[in-house]
């Protein structure tokens, strides 16, 4: 699959892809999350690869987002050309909330390991 390297603008997150694993970081509240999303998710459907590694790293992410990126995850975890899929979601310390928005995720899915990784801004 071809790489992809998104760059980050205001209200979307930089979305970056090569050779097996996939990038989502920065703020998601884009103005048509379909727009956005939608080649995302198509591209899902189509990806080979043995093993591919999500890292999530969002400070913000609006409700649209959420169920976007949500049909984004679920399109890889039943992909089956995709034989091992994992997920390191990281989580700012003292953002429960974005931990509990990653649970959620890993509920949702059956075959993705989840690996929660809180860590402390140093701005």
């Amino acid at each position: 699959m071809n790489p992809i390297d998104l760059k980050p603008t205001n209200t979307t997150p930089a979305i970056t892809f090569n050779k097996d694993k996939l990038t989502i970081t920065g703020r998601s509240i884009p103005l048509s999350e379909a727009k956005f999303y939608d080649p995302f998710i198509a591209w899902a459907e189509t990806l080979e690869v043995d093993t591919l590694t999500i890292e999530i790293k969002l400070e913000y992410v609006n409700s649209s987002s959420t169920k976007k990126l949500l049909h984004l995850f679920k399109m890889l975890d039943v992909n089956h050309k995709i034989r091992q899929l994992f997920v390191n979601w990281f989580y700012e310390e003292g953002d429960e909330e974005s931990k509990d928005h990653g649970k959620v995720f890993e509920n949702l899915m059956k075959r993705a390991k989840f690996r929660f990784i809180r860590y402390k801004d140093n701005n």
